[in-house]
């Protein structure tokens, strides 16, 4: 499954309805709603959690994956040491992370693609991506652009 960047995952793509998701991937393994009131969807399959945002006409803006599937510029993710993941990406100058650590788990952010690796013991276990924000403050949804 590749990420696309700014877009979504797969065939999944940021602004999407639940019908439109429902419409690619069938009907999720879990539905629920969050403390925000926000839908969210679990695919056991796809190994993905996706929320769509209450405050956006429940539009799709955030995924969370582990799927081992999951490829970034061709290359696979999880499984992989970070400084290997974050060479890789320095290749296609994405070099600014933030760095955040409780337990044994870390977080590398980059804000600009709005791409988080979660390391456990130095490998990526989990990644999460999000629409972007635009200079409106606004998201800038990519499902249904040309």
């Amino acid at each position: 499954m590749k990420i696309n960047l700014k877009n979504g995952i797969d065939k999944l793509i940021f602004g999407m309805t639940q019908k439109d998701v429902t419409a690619v991937y069938g009907t999720p393994d879990r539905n629920y709603k969050d403390e925000d009131e926000n839908v969210i969807f679990v695919y056991n399959s796809h190994k993905m959690r996706l929320t769509f945002y209450k405050d956006e006409a429940f539009r799709m803006g955030y995924i969370v994956a582990s799927s081992p599937d999951l490829e970034l510029f061709g290359n696979k993710v999880i499984g992989k040491n970070i400084k290997d993941v974050k060479k890789e990406l320095a290749s296609k100058s994405i070099t600014k992370f933030t760095q955040e650590e409780f337990d044994t788990f870390e977080n590398y952010f980059n804000e600009e693609n709005w791409l988080l690796f979660q390391t456990e013991f130095e490998e990526v276990v989990k990644l999460e991506v999000g629409a972007i924000i635009n200079d409106k403050d606004e998201f800038d949804w990519k499902f249904g652009k040309k």
